[in-house]
């Protein structure tokens, strides 16, 4: 295989990444399981809401026009109208009704005034309005949530609770949304036992079970392989267990070493490689490819190499298969509590804690960098970015954080 040294920018390595998947076909889900999901396709109001001019508060129904002299006015109390029923009479001049909150505003009736602003005569049957009110007063308008036969909610909506229950309002209990994508894992590598048979000079693979949870919370189904030992025939043989899953994610076995094997074992079972190695740190042997419909990640075997790379790449893919606008990992501002150097060239992505502080959140990196250290991952909050073309970051400079996904 011709080796490829050239180290490709991060940002150019996500893109040609995303450019290789797209939102997975759609299926229709009840709402218990759109959580989190996207619409797959624009959702038209079935109903008007509120069907309605409707009251805000629980007071008065009056006629704003009876309220423009000097106050308290007093009125006549008619009927009392509860959410749920019709109201039976019209609010003439010099009258009003009682209504609660979300009934129905009764004909001739323009405003609501609270209760907390009247005064109700001992017997009940007038009240005094203490403050004048304009048209529109408390009242929720007919229509102001939605209107039927408008766009409710586009495609590609987010469907967080308010959005759920928008539609639960329209009486819609199932929601099109793209499929979640099904995801292979593979480990490999001689030194690897599963943590449920832990065996003397072997090392437990924790990647699959950390990139099985990321898979998870990202939306994705994951389905481990196992582990590969070093040979080509092994790593052809596991990887053929992943036909017809939507992306493949191996760990190890991506850098030039002689038993380095996952990317010959790719390009035997017709992967096209778009790129290998990254200008990153952690995470340089990243390898992407392409067969038929499915995507192949080949990410390093370092547990903290595989994570990061998760983050930066895998998981923009997973959200854009799951029909997401915005992929890129979140970030935040922040400033550097302590000092960094490195030489330029890689972007070096630095585990830390970051806290508030005076309304700023600062991060402090964690005092191990390396990337096969879990325990580090485990402790940090977010990645501080340390870009390519600098060298040196000291304590109070301005900083760019990744919210990380595998937090707490």
């Amino acid at each position: 295989m011709k080796e490829d040294t050239e180290l490709l920018a991060v940002e150019e390595a996500r893109a040609r990444t995303l450019a290789l998947v797209q939102p997975l076909p759609t299926e229709w889900v009840r709402w218990e399981d759109a959580l989190g999901r996207t619409l797959a396709e624009d959702v038209r109001a079935q109903r008007t809401l509120p069907p309605w001019d409707n009251s805000a508060m629980d007071g008065f129904a009056v006629r704003s026009a009876d309220l423009t002299g000097p106050m308290p006015v007093r009125l006549r109390v008619g009927e009392t109208i509860y959410a749920g029923q019709t109201p039976r009479e019209e609010v003439r001049a010099g009258a009003c009704a009682r209504i609660m909150t979300g009934a129905p505003l009764p004909p001739g009736a323009d405003a609501v005034v609270m209760r907390e602003r009247t005064r109700l005569t001992p017997e009940g049957d007038a009240v005094e309005i203490l403050e004048g009110v304009g048209p529109g007063n408390f009242v929720r308008p007919r229509g102001e949530d939605a209107r039927e036969g408008e766009v409710l909610l586009p495609r590609g909506t987010p469907l967080g609770i308010p959005e759920l229950g928008l539609l639960l309002g329209q009486g819609r209990t199932s929601v099109p949304v793209p499929r979640r994508p099904r995801v292979a894992i593979l480990s490999t590598g001689d030194e690897l036992c599963p943590a449920d048979a832990p065996a003397e000079g072997r090392i437990v693979d924790a990647n699959a079970p950390a990139l099985s949870l990321a898979v998870l919370r990202a939306g994705g189904v994951p389905s481990v392989l196992g582990i590969a030992r070093d040979t080509r025939e092994d790593v052809s043989r596991h990887l053929a267990a992943a036909e017809g899953h939507d992306l493949v994610l191996t760990s190890a076995g991506m850098s030039v070493g002689e038993h380095d094997f996952v990317r010959e074992a790719l390009a035997h079972l017709g992967v096209a490689q778009d790129f290998w190695r990254v200008a990153i740190k952690p995470g340089k042997p990243l390898a992407v490819g392409r067969k038929g419909g499915t995507l192949y990640c080949g990410l390093p075997g370092n547990p903290t190499s595989s994570l990061v790379t998760f983050e930066l790449f895998v998981r923009p893919a997973l959200r854009r298969m799951l029909g997401h606008a915005d992929v890129e990992p979140p970030r935040v501002p922040g400033r550097l509590e302590g000092e960094l150097k490195k030489a330029p060239g890689l972007d070096h992505y630095i585990r830390v804690t970051a806290t508030w502080r005076e309304g700023e959140l600062w991060a402090r990196p964690l005092a191990t960098q390396t990337s096969g250290a879990l325990r580090s991952a485990a402790s940090a909050t977010h990645l501080l970015h340390f870009p390519r073309t600098s060298s040196r970051l000291t304590t109070g400079d301005k900083v760019e954080l990744l919210l990380l996904s595998w937090s707490a």
